[in-house]
């Protein structure tokens, strides 16, 4: 029962907390490859199984602090309709290369939400072992009365990889490409 491997199994671990998800994918490629795409706006677009990233401003991130603006359309989850299309900002809260970033969103409505998103990568034998997370328990207090968290579900997360895994290979296949 080769499928029940010690990789397989491992690849797809998850966390779910009342306040934060993570998940996990072996990604054929090395850390380097896939950091290049996260670190990029246009990356965080091209790799959103949520639908809401529609384009993205900015160069490519390099530090804590650095932020770049994505224009969003809430309309994709179908929540709250109302929102349509809005402008976000994506500050960067934490930057080790190769190894995580990390972000919070500041939007225009106040007070700030204060959830944060990001990725672990960690080299193992055949690529690289990717941990995406969503954590929400530093929320302003208002958005937790609210309870409308999470906004972005274990299954989003996991496709998010899916797409990750399949935009690195096309990139390694074609480096002009992204």
């Amino acid at each position: 029962m080769e499928w029940l491997s010690l990789p397989w199994r491992a690849a797809r671990m998850q966390v779910m907390t009342s306040e934060r998800i993570e998940v996990q994918r072996t990604i054929q490629a090395d850390p380097a490859a896939i950091f290049a795409i996260l670190r990029d706006p246009r990356g965080h677009v091209v790799i959103d199984s949520s639908g809401m990233l529609q384009s993205a401003d900015g160069a490519p991130v390099t530090a804590v602090g650095d932020s770049f603006v994505v224009h969003m359309d809430r309309e994709s989850l179908n929540d709250y309709p109302e929102l349509g299309r809005y402008d976000v900002t994506v500050s960067i809260s934490a930057y080790q290369p190769d190894r995580e970033i990390a972000w919070t969103i500041i939007g225009q409505i106040r007070p700030q939400i204060g959830h944060v998103y990001g990725y672990r990568l960690e080299p193992v034998p055949g690529g690289t072992l990717v941990t995406s997370y969503y954590d929400w328990s530093q929320i302003h207090p208002q958005w937790r009365e609210a309870g409308i968290f999470p906004v972005i579900s274990e299954a989003a997360l996991r496709a998010t990889l899916g797409i990750l895994a399949r935009t690195v290979a096309g990139a390694q296949a074609d480096p002009a490409a992204h």
